[in-house]
């Protein structure tokens, strides 16, 4: 039996477009799923992010793919909405920012599992091309923790999510380039 081959291209981020929905519904759902097993079952629960937000992100251009080609076929390996501007939950910290210069916030990062380094992939893009990037995580998520501090990023304090009525504490993470 021959050994088979099989051909991959580079890792390259793309914005996401309406086609790519159900494959980003799959890989939330993957996310959800991992996040409970590791300890970790309200950050997401089972709904979040809610399909109308996706949709909106996808539409607002704000989502980002992480992509590679194996074989002709093209993979999402990450997923992430990248905000700029003021997010309104970020105003009010139990804590402090490292400054008040713009900055970007990655929300909803989420990976498919298929391939290693892939959220760190996302947040170095992030930095290399805006510098001032902002981001939060739930107390249990040590996962995303540990990718946050491994790249750098410093933990700036607590925030509270407004879009919900319980589990709104989050850790706050920034990490600006100068």
């Amino acid at each position: 039996m021959g050994e088979e081959s099989v051909i991959t291209s580079e890792r390259r981020f793309r914005r996401a477009t309406m086609a790519d929905l159900p494959t980003m519904l799959k890989i939330y759902e993957h996310a959800r799923k991992l996040m409970a097993s590791n300890g970790n079952p309200t950050q997401w629960g089972d709904k979040f992010p809610r399909e109308e937000v996706v949709r909106d992100d996808v539409e607002s251009q704000r989502t980002v793919l992480l992509v590679d080609t194996v074989d002709g076929e093209e993979r999402v390996l990450a997923q992430f909405a990248l905000c700029p501007g003021i997010d309104p939950t970020y105003v009010n910290i139990d804590g402090a920012w490292l400054d008040d210069d713009p900055y970007v916030t990655i929300h909803r990062i989420a990976s498919s599992g298929l391939a290693k380094g892939a959220a760190k992939d996302c947040i170095n893009w992030c930095i290399e091309h805006y510098g001032n990037v902002r981001a939060d995580t739930h107390p249990n998520n040590k996962a995303m923790q540990h990718v946050l501090e491994s790249n750098g990023f410093a933990r700036c304090g607590l925030i509270q999510l407004l879009d919900r009525p319980s589990d709104t504490t989050r850790i706050a993470y920034q990490r600006h380039e100068w």
